[in-house]
């Protein structure tokens, strides 16, 4: 049951979810007696020193957050993997709570919550979002930068792009503003215009270890069009030679819909493009041979080139080099 507020701290108590601070309250009109009065009388909680919830019960998840970044004080804003659930970029929330602070600032250690400090927290900062936040590009690039391998810092660039929370040219500008980043070439790759369009890890290897060191020709990377009289997305086509490669995941297509898959790729080839379906461990164990397959379809369909070995040890059959 929420305690009775006077009408300057309703709406802020609304903002913010039911939370509220000490010194907002006391802005407000109320005394240190009367808070810690709802607060014996379980009319109010203290979630963190100085921070109360306005009613009783369980915190809501937004909730919650609230009370972290408003614990965290002045300039802060919520981070990393708790930012990033925020704005939909990951599906789970973290056990943990992340809050960025100002570098010049300094917040008691709390259970729960690990703190961050940068001296550009501010500009770091989403202008408008509530819950204070940073910025998606600022975001992703905080989880990259603490990515144990490239790859999985990768993996939240395409994510971001993926999931259209960002674009290209938002990432890499951000990137190039940073004087320090742990995987910078590896991003600089995956930000570089021959995987403009690519939404996967997967589409970033087959970029990366198939096409480009084998020099195949650039695909179109999800490219539109209509089928069965509905739009759809290809992975990777190119379109001068009526060729198709699409590229799966286990985790973005359960068994139950490969039949659907087998069903699709049936109605391309009946309309005269053929496909070609690689997943993860072809395109990230055997990328020479995918190289070597989608260069002889594509030889068979008129591609006057040929692939060139990616090292002196490819495995590229010479048949179609």
């Amino acid at each position: 049951m929420y305690a009775p507020l006077p009408d300057p701290l309703r709406d802020l108590a609304a903002l913010q979810r039911g939370i509220i601070t000490r010194r907002q309250a006391l802005a407000a009109g109320l005394t240190d007696d009367l808070i810690e009065s709802w607060i014996a009388r379980g009319r109010w909680q203290r979630v963190y020193p100085g921070v109360y919830a306005t009613f009783t019960g369980v915190l809501a998840r937004e909730s919650a957050l609230w009370a972290v970044v408003l614990f965290a004080g002045e300039g802060a804003v919520l981070s990393y993997e708790t930012a990033a659930e925020l704005d939909g970029l990951t599906d789970r929330p973290a056990a943990v709570m992340h809050v960025t602070i100002p570098s010049r600032r300094r917040v008691a250690p709390v259970a729960g919550i690990v703190v961050h400090r940068r001296h550009d927290a501010e500009a770091a900062a989403h202008p408008a979002r509530l819950p204070p936040r940073t910025r998606i590009e600022e975001t992703v690039l905080d989880l990259a930068d603490c990515s144990p391998t490239a790859e999985a810092a990768v993996s939240w660039v395409t994510a971001a792009l993926g999931r259209r929370l960002t674009t290209q040219p938002k990432l890499h500008f951000a990137l190039g503003q940073r004087s320090q980043a742990r995987w910078r070439r590896d991003l600089h790759f995956a930000l570089s215009p021959d995987l403009a369009g690519v939404h996967s890890l997967l589409e970033y290897h087959y970029v990366r270890d198939v096409e480009v060191p084998h020099r195949l020709p650039r695909g179109i990377r999800q490219a539109p069009g209509r089928q069965a009289g509905r739009r759809v997305y290809r992975d990777v086509l190119y379109d001068e030679y009526g060729l198709i490669v699409e590229l799966d995941g286990r985790s973005a297509h359960p068994d139950e819909a490969r039949w659907a898959d087998v069903l699709r790729d049936n109605l391309v080839t009946a309309a005269g493009q053929g496909t070609l379906r690689y997943g993860y461990w072809q395109v990230r164990n055997t990328p020479c041979m995918v190289a070597a397959q989608v260069a002889a379809a594509l030889q068979s369909r008129g591609w006057p080139s040929r692939p060139h070995p990616c090292t002196p040890s490819c495995l590229l059959p010479r048949r179609v080099s």
